[in-house]
């Protein structure tokens, strides 16, 4: 008879039992017969007796809930989660993902191991969420991926290198060195990596014969050892990598949110506004330009229409007209009265000291004042304004708007009256939005306004064909390649992304709030069904003596190579810390971890080098994972 004890079962029961204290004091005199000044009459565990097969029938009822609807699962696990990543220690939290993750495990776990209730949702949904989630944080640094990989790529394989190589070591001579039965080593690697791609390589090489097991053990053993030590180093590495990635800046030093605001101004060129297509692109900072409304008393404006007061004075624009209360249409080229107010936007220090006695005393009429102002990306699609300089266009008829930017092939150019623009170029302006659309004529194309819609078009197709990319693959020596269907995903928004920077016209605009709520929602739901799919596992392997064994090895494999890799990165490439540790979490194949390091740093800088290091460190993971089972 075996009298092993599991852990896990162990300690899910006594959860479970120790949720049965708040009934103790409520329901315990009620069932013992007694008043509650006698409570003391009646031992504890009477009580707890008594208690128990009511409250075993409400969790158990609560636990099959859970497994009969996922979605109730996915729900609560994403609320509690939440709930839990926002408490702190000493300015020390889980953060949602973890919380997630946590909570998803501890429920699954729970029901395994009390009632036996094994959850197992449909791995398709967890693989969508997933995918949502690489291709919203694609769009968001499409730009800085290209600028990134001109300017560290090398430092990017290289941490990426070091995170494989000392996972490699740590796990597959680990198990060699305690005496791991074979399929061990393998699992561990799977699991410390986060790469579940690697249980397959290893099975591969069972079934093709590529390994083949020692006399008394069986394919069916090497496989269950492999999976055990998959479904804890899992657990324990998922949690720790996002703890570590988060706060390996702090570790060493380094403030995450000040590095991040230098890599941002670094990876983007030195320019001071957002590329076309990026979040908070079309967001209206400050600007020397402003509305003020005039009575019109000076002789020089009445009598005149607003055509020629804006060819004579250019700069000082004419938006609207106001007499007797009603706003006049600017289309019918009204001409002034004595005593009309007319709104107009210019540099605030002339119209504090010029256009006042030019044109007559300062009125607030809010009608006047009420003129709602835009920015908007135009590309140039004319070739008849290609090489004409700013100040050429600004005689062009259409009053009111700014310049902001100035961008060609995706870079912020600064510029001036005699500045050049050509076919392809990109304007940001800021003006009234009747203006910002006849400039957007002019120009050749339509303005790009700030929208609330969201864009389904190109995220259907951009992530469909990533999806195809991904799921190519072809096979060398037994060992099958492919680049993956998120790493597919993520380089489709990069690809949108980067289209876009260059002609926003291009699968835009993309409402900032809408991307962010696929990137967070996308990741936490994804984390949420794998914890139910994973918990299971945890129970049945945590058994034994190699149980701590793994817990040990699979914990020191997946914590410190990218430990090693990020301080290799900051002191020896001189990298800075916020996109290390992006490498490093690609390296180590974590996306939950790249969204605890975009949390922390509150920028998605880090992802720049996200790609390089996690589509190099893919493939060779998948190549040790074959060796060490062939090894075994």
């Amino acid at each position: 008879m075996d009298n092993t004890i599991n852990p896990c079962k162990a300690i899910m029961k006594f959860v479970v039992r120790f949720a049965d204290l708040p009934l103790l004091f409520v329901a315990g005199p009620v069932l013992a017969n007694e008043s509650s000044s006698s409570v003391n009459k009646t031992t504890v565990g009477q009580i707890f007796d008594k208690i128990e097969p009511v409250t075993n029938a409400g969790f158990h009822g609560f636990f099959q809930l859970l497994g009969n609807q996922p979605i109730a699962f996915i729900l609560l696990a994403l609320a509690l989660g939440t709930l839990i990543g926002k408490i702190s220690f000493k300015s020390i939290s889980l953060g949602s993902t973890a919380g997630t993750l946590l909570v998803g495990v501890i429920l699954s776990m729970a029901a395994e191991a009390n009632y036996g209730i094994t959850y197992s949702i449909p791995g398709i949904l967890s693989s969508f969420m997933l995918l949502l989630f690489m291709y919203a944080l694609g769009l968001k640094v499409g730009p800085q991926f290209f600028s990134g990989l001109r300017k560290g790529g090398l430092a990017f394989v290289g941490i990426g290198l070091i995170v494989w190589v000392l996972n490699w070591v740590i796990c597959y001579f680990g198990a060699k060195l305690v005496g791991l039965a074979p399929g061990y080593a393998t699992g561990l690697i799977s699991g410390s990596y986060t790469i579940t791609a690697i249980l397959g390589v290893g099975q591969g090489a069972l079934a093709s014969g590529a390994y083949v097991p020692p006399a008394g053990m069986s394919i069916e053993q090497v496989g269950a050892n492999m999976a055990a030590a998959y479904a804890i180093s899992y657990v324990l590495s998922s949690v720790g990598i996002i703890m570590l990635i988060r706060y390996l800046p702090r570790i060493f030093g380094h403030d995450a949110v000040a590095d991040a605001k230098l890599a941002e101004a670094e990876y983007s060129g030195g320019a001071t506004h957002p590329v076309p297509g990026a979040p908070g692109a079309l967001t209206i900072g400050f600007s020397p330009y402003d509305l003020r409304a005039f009575s019109v008393t000076h002789k020089l404006f009445v009598g005149r229409n607003i055509k020629q007061l804006n060819t004579d004075f250019p700069q000082v624009p004419i938006l609207r007209v106001i007499r007797d209360g009603v706003v006049l249409n600017p289309d019918e080229n009204p001409t002034l009265n004595m005593g009309d107010i007319v709104t107009v936007r210019a540099n605030v220090h002339d119209l504090i000291l010029k256009e006042g006695e030019l044109i007559g005393a300062e009125s607030d009429d809010p009608l006047a004042r009420n003129v709602p102002m835009e920015v908007a990306d135009i590309h140039i699609n004319s070739h008849e304004v290609s090489g004409k300089t700013l100040e050429d266009l600004a005689s062009h008829g259409t009053g009111g708007v700014e310049i902001q930017a100035l961008f060609r092939a995706g870079n912020e150019l600064p510029f001036g009256p005699k500045s050049d623009i050509r076919f392809g170029d990109v304007l940001r302006l800021t003006g009234p939005d009747t203006a910002l659309k006849a400039a957007a004529k002019f120009l050749g194309a339509r303005a790009i306004l700030p929208t609330m819609k969201s864009e389904v078009l190109y995220l259907a197709l951009a992530m469909l064909v990533g999806y195809l990319v991904g799921i190519i693959n072809f096979t060398v020596s037994g060992i099958p390649f492919a680049l993956g269907t998120s790493a597919g995903c993520i380089l489709a928004g990069v690809g949108v992304s980067y289209f876009r920077s260059r002609n926003p016209d291009f699968g835009g605009p993309v409402h900032e709030g809408a991307r962010s709520f696929l990137q967070d929602f996308g990741l936490n739901a994804f984390v949420a069904v794998l914890s139910a799919n994973v918990g299971p596992k945890v129970v049945t392997a945590l058994g034994g003596d190699t149980i701590w064994w793994l817990a040990l090895i699979g914990t020191i494999g997946a914590l410190l190579p990218p430990f090693i890799a990020f301080w290799v990165g900051i002191k020896f490439f001189g990298v800075n810390s916020v996109i290390a540790d992006g490498a490093t979490t690609g390296g180590r194949n974590s996306t939950p971890g790249l969204n605890a390091i975009i949390e922390e740093s509150q920028s998605s800088v880090a992802a720049v080098p996200y790609p390089v290091s996690y589509a190099l460190t893919t493939v060779l993971a998948l190549i040790g994972g074959y060796l060490s089972m062939i090894l075994s």
